[in-house]
């Protein structure tokens, strides 16, 4: 049988995952390229031959998404392969067609063809969207283990925005860690927080080294999705959080309906900001689609530092950036902390953005009105700190999950707003944990 000659669609995660599980030293295939969106700089680099294995000396090009017809038609691929996340319906079938057009087959993976096995248990938390509240659910569930005297190590969905060949298997037990892996504002809002509840976590582009590493040092594991990909790792409790101020993206959106389909329990959250009828909307999808699934309310309370600065004044709000960008939410708890401590007026600061924040609110324009906050290199952040300089404001009120102030420095006051998870019924998530150890430990 001849050679299948693949491209890989994808945007510097699930699809070097892909690879690296399935492509790689397999000789039925050549991976001519991969295809880049989403994340900006990863167009116009190689995936390298230090990771792409024996069969590609040179490497893997990586061209961007807008030139995949001159992909299709140069290297003539004989199957494209999807491979990225939070995306409609809709967008993965409009690029089906391009393929098809193209005498081109298009595939997606099944879950199980790409889950590692590992050596400890794993408890996956994923989502149906971006911007759900999985990390918080992780630190929910971290602190559940360490209070049932388990060693816990948390392994992130890639983030690899430098050298991936450096950045192959990642480890942050310290702030320190995060300057010597130069890691991304983005980065540090996902692995900041485990630090500072004493948690180390793993990160990278090689998830197999990753797992045998982290398992050296766990009693469990637990994965950090995100967007809503599926976990890299097969899981022995799977926990999907759904959004109910985004009802109905469930079965909209890929792969999280995968996730709401697969999951042993659906975390519906944000139950303090949505509305009830939005709330049973998605307990009946989960019904039709996953009557085996455990149902759980939670909530996610906003907590500000001294929310009196806040009272009566002109504020502007940075958010999370993945939850405005191909999230598509357009406001996040930092909208919801000013309001509720009293703010005057949010300041729009999309008529003082800079080069490349000004071209984030260009692409995505459901974020203008707050700040997403960007800063995949020392440029952007540059460009976030002039952009915060220059909108007239009486304060700045950050709610990304990192104290932000460690990595941008601005001449006004910055205040910061923080969320986490509040369970509707207490100790519903300590059950199904103990349940799920206890079944591990009778089968062992």
């Amino acid at each position: 049988m001849a050679t299948r000659r693949v491209v890989i669609l994808g945007a510097a995660g699930r699809d070097f995952h892909n690879f690296n599980t399935v492509y790689r030293d397999n000789p039925d295939f050549e991976v001519v390229a991969f295809t880049a969106t989403q994340i900006p700089d990863i167009a116009g680099r190689a995936y390298p031959a230090v990771l792409a294995g024996k069969l590609y000396p040179k490497g893997i090009p990586i061209f961007d998404e807008s030139e995949l017809v001159d992909v299709l038609q140069n290297l003539k691929p004989d199957v494209a392969v999807f491979s990225y996340s939070d995306v409609l319906h809709t967008t993965v079938m409009h690029l089906a067609s391009l393929c098809i057009a193209h005498g081109v087959d298009f595939e997606l993976l099944g879950a199980d063809k790409t889950m590692i096995q590992a050596k400890v248990p794993v408890i996956a938390i994923t989502a149906v969207r971006t911007g759900a509240g999985k990390s918080q659910t992780t630190r929910y569930i971290s602190n559940i283990l360490k209070s049932l005297g388990k060693k816990v190590v948390a392994i992130r969905h890639p983030m690899p925005y430098g050298d991936l060949a450096i950045q192959a298997c990642q480890r942050f037990a310290e702030y320190a860690d995060l300057d010597k892996h130069k890691c991304t504002i983005e980065e540090r809002e996902e692995y900041e927080p485990h630090i500072d509840n004493g948690f180390v976590i793993y990160s990278g582009v090689d998830y197999e080294q990753i797992i045998r590493s982290a398992e050296q040092e766990a009693d469990v594991i637990l994965w950090d999705g995100g967007n809503n990909d599926l976990p890299f790792y097969k899981s022995d409790l799977h926990i999907v959080v759904a959004d109910p101020l985004r009802t109905g993206h469930e079965m909209l959106y890929h792969p999280g309906e995968a996730n709401f389909r697969m999951a042993d329990i659906i975390l519906i959250n944000k139950c303090d900001s949505a509305k009830e009828e939005d709330i049973q909307a998605i307990e009946t999808n989960a019904r039709k689609v996953n009557p085996k699934a455990v149902v759980i309310r939670a909530t996610s309370p906003v907590t500000c530092t001294k929310p009196e600065m806040i009272k009566g004044k002109n504020v502007l709000v940075i958010e999370d950036g993945p939850t405005l960008t191909h999230g598509s939410m357009t406001y996040g708890a930092g909208v919801v902390a000013a309001k509720n401590c009293g703010a005057a007026k949010i300041v729009d600061p999309l008529p003082y953005a800079v080069a490349s924040i000004a071209a984030t609110y260009k692409k995505y324009p459901n974020a203008q009105g707050i700040l997403p906050a960007m800063g995949y290199g020392d440029a952007q952040i540059k460009d976030l700190e002039a952009t915060i300089e220059a909108t007239p404001c009486d304060v700045v009120l950050s709610a990304t999950p990192i104290d932000i102030t460690r990595v941008l420095k601005v001449n006004k006051p910055m205040l910061r707003a923080t969320y986490d998870l509040a369970e509707v019924k207490a100790g519903q998530l300590e059950t199904e944990v103990k349940k799920a150890l206890s079944v591990l430990v009778s089968l062992t």
